[in-house]
């Protein structure tokens, strides 16, 4: 009879092009830029509302406070707006009491910047400026020249020039209307401004548990649970960020303020204000703070040290905060990436101006709790979040398609601070190859990309030869409890012990004493044969050999001449297998014919379920163990050595007597 074909002969199928964009598509983007549009020439309107929700979320842990004093709501709610409103108030008179002080200080401090320029222009600067100055009058000749001889051939040397007239325009005075919108304008509008700021901040701080159960009845009242969830997150997250900012902002501005004050610099407390201000714009913040007292220390410093040394406190003292500092006080608190952080703060930055540029990181964080909550806004949460875009087995599979088992292992590696080996094994690359397995069945893997993948994964399993299964200490502080996980995350991991070790080999019964008293088979799948190189693995790591043998061996044609001297079990290893399993009944019974008595352990991973489900084909099939992951595998095998004869299902696993 003719041999099987070989499952790498397959042709792949064609992969068919990929869909247009629907009218779905196509209308969800015009919603996009409407809201654009909205945002941009509504900003008048948005700015207010979007301040005073945003100093809701600030002052509602005051609130709190002063409620649980036996303050009453209105009581609590206008104490802690009058609070905000003083600080506000304070912050201004400073900035304006150091800003009078510095202008009356400025003619001193122009003298001093005239003598430091006039200084430089009698060195280099000066040689390197007198160099442009020549080279720019020699062009400025040459083309003078030029236009003149162009003007000489076009009119001629009788050419009469007409004169230039004068022309006066003469505005008319001013109305006392126009005089007086022009005057209160600047001072009218910032505080009308703030004015419907704290009036929208007093009404949200009022009737914020009637506003959180509209929401909820608007957006999400078919699902009360998971629309509770987010708003939570995105309350407790920005209620973190703006807290935690707000405090390093003003550690900050303090450390900058003394640091000025100690290197000689005017107005510290000015500059301290300004410094903890403009951190709130990601980045660029702090740096651009520290142009102008550097611009001062040179006005007022006849030498150079002074504004080295206030360049070097801005230098050092936002990369310790940024880096050092806020990393181990509140961590990634937003949840966003280096990425997102940079792209919202210029979108915002284009839509709104400067408050934009302060904004850009709450409105961002929203987005991103959105996307971790509502299926259809999910593309958020990957574009702008600070998770992995791939889950552990997706990073698997496309790594291992792309024939680069260095990162497989590295992420491996960083996986394995946190679990045992046989778990990664299980539960990330078992689901990796069964993908890849799916893929090639489907026809859109070509040989040689699965050559790759059989070529990665023996490499993988021969990289972790030395690597112990063992659980390793877990580090629960490090853990943060309220962290939300992603759609992709939100399914369910088992978390059981490691197998224990097998009793020494003198210690065993005479049938498990040989050197490999384990037969590992691979099924008839094109990736069957790396899940038993895995499962051979772990059971010597638990004190039984074990060997692997591929299918080709097990067939019609080669069984005869398969070496089955000192196996006392067998274990089967297929990645997937449906529908109505005949190869690997057929199989079963040509093992049994080739060794009776041996028991036969079926392992179906990871997706055995579909099939240990049906008693019936079980029984069929004729197996004595069945199990569905590889540490059921082992605990099969170690109580199977223990007992010597008539294997059976552990903790996990399944059987069916043959």
């Amino acid at each position: 009879m003719a041999s099987e074909p070989s499952v790498a002969s397959r042709q792949p199928a064609q992969v068919p092009p990929p869909l247009v964009p629907g009218l779905r598509g196509l209308l969800t983007l015009a919603v996009g830029v409407v809201m654009v549009a909205a945002l941009y020439f509504g900003r008048e309107v948005f700015i207010p509302l979007v301040l005073a929700v945003l100093l809701s979320f600030v002052l509602a842990p005051v609130v709190n406070l002063l409620r649980r004093l036996r303050f009453g709501r209105i009581p609590s709610v206008i104490v802690a707006v009058l609070l905000a409103l003083g600080i506000i108030g304070g912050i201004g008179a400073v900035i304006g009491t150091q800003v009078a002080g510095l202008a009356g200080n400025l003619p001193q401090y122009q003298a001093t910047v005239q003598r430091k320029v006039a200084g430089l222009q009698q060195g280099w600067l000066g040689q390197a400026n007198r160099v442009l100055q020549k080279f720019n009058h020699q062009v400025h000749d040459a083309t003078r020249k030029a236009d003149a001889a162009g003007t000489t051939a076009e009119t001629g040397p009788a050419g009469d020039t007409p004169k230039a007239q004068l022309v006066r325009v003469q505005e008319p005075e001013p109305s006392p209307l126009a005089l007086a919108e022009k005057v209160l304008g600047p001072i009218v509008s910032p505080l009308t401004d703030v004015g419907i700021v704290l009036v929208v901040v007093v009404f949200l701080l009022m009737q914020r548990e009637d506003l959180r159960n509209r929401m909820i009845r608007l957006f999400g009242s078919s699902d009360l649970h998971r629309t509770t969830v987010a708003m939570d997150d995105a309350a407790g997250r920005l209620g973190t960020y703006f807290l935690a900012q707000l405090g390093m902002n003003a550690t900050f501005g303090v450390l900058v303020g003394v640091g000025l004050w100690f290197i000689g610099v005017p107005n510290p407390l000015l500059w301290g204000v300004f410094s903890a201000i403009m951190r709130f714009i990601p980045y660029i913040g702090a740096f651009a703070s520290g142009l102008l007292p550097v611009a001062l220390a040179a006005a007022v410093d006849p030498g150079w040290s002074m504004v080295i040394e206030t360049a070097a406190l801005f230098l050092i003292a936002e990369p310790v905060f940024g880096q050092v500092i806020e990393p181990l006080l509140y961590g990634h608190s937003t949840g966003l990436s280096p990425f997102a952080v940079i792209v919202s703060t210029l979108f915002w930055g284009f839509l709104w101006g400067p408050i934009g540029l302060i904004l850009a990181t709450p409105f961002t964080v929203c987005l991103v709790v959105l996307g971790r909550h509502v299926d259809s806004l999910e593309f958020f949460d990957v574009l702008l979040g600070d998770r992995p875009p791939l889950t552990p087995v997706e990073n698997f599979y496309q790594r291992m398609l792309a024939g680069d088992p260095d990162e497989v292992r590295e992420v491996a590696e960083a996986m394995l601070k946190a679990r045992s080996l046989s778990s990664y094994y299980d539960e990330v690359a078992l689901k990796g190859l069964q993908l890849a397995a799916n893929d090639f069945a489907r026809g859109v893997v070509t040989p040689a990309q699965l050559e790759n993948i059989r070529g990665s994964a023996r490499s993988l399993v021969e990289d972790f030869e030395d690597h112990p299964d063992a659980e390793p200490a877990r580090d629960d502080k490090a853990v943060n409890p309220s962290e939300t996980p992603t759609l992709a995350e939100r399914t369910h991991t088992r978390t059981e012990a490691v197998p224990g070790q097998a009793p020494p080999r003198e210690a065993l019964p005479e049938a498990w004493r040989g050197e490999a008293p384990v037969l590992c088979v691979a099924g008839r799948g094109p990736l069957d044969e790396a899940s038993s190189a895995m499962l051979a693995q772990l059971l010597r790591k638990h004190g039984l050999g074990a060997r692997v043998t591929p299918y080709q061996a097990v067939s019609r044609e080669s069984i005869r001449d398969l070496d089955l001297s000192g196996v006392a079990m067998i274990c089967i290893s297929y990645l997937d297998i449906s529908g109505n399993p005949a190869h690997l009944r057929y199989l079963l019974e040509r093992l049994k014919r080739r060794a009776p008595g041996v028991p036969v352990l079926v392992g179906l991973w990871p997706a055995g379920e579909k099939v240990l489900t049906d008693a019936a084909l079980g029984r069929a099939v004729g197996a004595d163990v069945y199990v569905s992951s590889l540490r059921d595998g082992v605990e099969a095998c170690l109580k199977a050595s223990s007992r010597g004869s008539g294997a059976a299902p552990s903790s996990g696993a399944t059987a069916e007597a043959a």
